[in-house]
């Protein structure tokens, strides 16, 4: 199993802090590796990455909302994420953080379970890339997207690297929402020729898709100011500024290249929306109207 690098400890405050109630749509927590132990068919294990340092992370960025994504590292054991929820939201008040569960507790999970998960604030599955250990067969997707729409969930879908247009034939019938991670991989270097790109902008068009803008960094092929990822999130930006999230990704598991500062990113996603309307939307709104925040 590689050695994947860990994050920036130095996370700097991007200029401007971003709006109240600003929401980190997708992030992961990774140990202590001796409270949480890696599954053992794992595909990849990641430096600790803790709620804690989370929590830390987002005080720094000026956000106060965030979505927690079980990683394939723990399979269907959501131990981790239960924990960070229950951290993350102490103090009392409006919910702040809640979780997208890993796929895999649909079909390895049990009613108690699944209502446990949901009683802590998971409102979402994902469905990771092959690749990452956890497949399904066709009858078991079935009962897990059936699973999904019956606790009120909403579906997750995670690229391979090569793009998406595979992955969403499996998803594209769905009437719950499904968010489109990572912007489809599709690659800036194809513009508006990539498979990838063509499709989401479809699914785009009907109303209950969604679109994750984050991995710049790995999607980029010029690297840092991240230039060529400019158009691609412009473009899906302009089809549905209304369904359009950005999550950090942080720790930015499976990273061989060192991961970028966290407030560069952000700084990056104020260029992909100049326009302080559609910032607020993609921060603010459309993960409050997803995700279910109290006001």
């Amino acid at each position: 199993m590689p050695d994947y690098l860990p994050f920036d400890p130095h996370p700097r405050a991007p200029v401007p802090l971003p709006p109240a109630l600003s929401c980190d749509s997708q992030f992961h927590v990774f140990g202590p590796r001796d409270r949480y132990p890696i599954q053992p068919e794992a595909a990849y294990s990641m430096p600790s990455a803790t709620w804690e340092v989370a929590r830390d992370l987002h005080r720094t960025l000026g956000i106060q909302r965030g979505v927690i994504v079980q990683a394939t590292t723990y399979g269907a054991d959501h131990s981790v994420v239960l924990d960070a929820l229950e951290g993350l939201n102490a103090g009392g008040g409006p919910r702040r953080y809640v979780g997208c569960a890993n796929a895999a507790v649909l079909m390895d999970g049990h009613e108690r379970q699944l209502q446990r998960l949901h009683d802590a604030g998971v409102r979402g599955a994902r469905f990771s890339r092959a690749g990452l250990g956890i497949s399904f067969s066709p009858a078991e997707l079935r009962r897990a997207l059936d699973l999904v729409a019956e606790l009120g969930w909403y579906v997750k879908v995670q690229p391979s690297a090569d793009g998406v247009v595979e992955q969403l034939k499996d998803f594209e019938h769905l009437k719950v929402p499904v968010v489109i991670d990572h912007m489809g991989r599709a690659k800036p270097s194809l513009g508006r020729t990539d498979p990838s790109l063509d499709r989401v902008l479809g699914l785009l068009g009907e109303g209950h898709f969604w679109v994750m803008l984050s991995l710049s960094e790995k999607i980029s092929t010029q690297g840092e100011p991240w230039d060529d990822v400019l158009p691609l999130a412009q473009t899906l930006i302009a089809a549905a500024p209304e369904r359009c999230l950005w999550g950090s990704d942080w720790p930015h598991p499976l990273s061989t290249k060192q991961p970028p500062n966290e407030g560069a990113l952000m700084e990056l996603l104020y260029r992909f929306a100049p326009d302080p309307t559609t910032l607020q939307r993609i921060l603010v709104t459309n993960p409050a109207h997803l995700f279910g925040f109290e006001p």
